[in-house]
């Protein structure tokens, strides 16, 4: 099982963005280095949700957001590791929706729950496979460090 490891500091924005937005789902991105056992990642930047028609349980970062983003990544010497959002009032599992919606293999996805403005719960997926049409979702584990080591 991969691993994706991010200090205190990264951890506690993630989950800080879906307290914010609730009950709306929150979203960014998570850039980071590639290891030998999983991502090691750096920095968590947040996206704005631009669906409008159902927020509370869906999430999208414009392309133009994403493109500032890879801009970003690039700039620091990191790669876009992955992305993460909330599941308000939901658990952290994903659904049908993320899996077809998710799309770079290889990276992480992280979903934090959040119960009544409370972020409860934090996992993280990796999207395995090497095509569209045998991708999947592949549970890691998230480990909160203080180097990356």
């Amino acid at each position: 099982m991969s691993e994706l490891r991010l200090s205190r500091a990264v951890y506690d924005t993630i989950r800080a963005h879906g307290e914010e937005t609730y009950p709306h789902e929150c979203c960014g991105a998570l850039l980071g280095r590639s290891t030998p056992d999983g991502w090691w990642i750096e920095a968590a930047i947040r996206a704005g949700n631009t669906r409008t028609d159902s927020a509370h349980n869906r999430y999208e970062i414009s392309p133009a957001e994403l493109v500032k983003i890879e801009r970003e990544s690039r700039r620091r010497g990191l790669s876009i590791a992955g992305f993460y959002h909330s599941h308000p009032d939901h658990p952290t599992q994903w659904s049908e929706t993320d899996l077809a919606e998710a799309h770079w293999l290889g990276c992480s996805y992280v979903i934090t729950a959040v119960a009544n403005g409370k972020a409860v719960a934090t996992n993280s997926f990796r999207l395995a496979g090497d095509t569209e049409e045998n991708k999947r979702f592949e549970p890691e584990l998230i480990a909160v460090k203080d180097s990356a080591s």
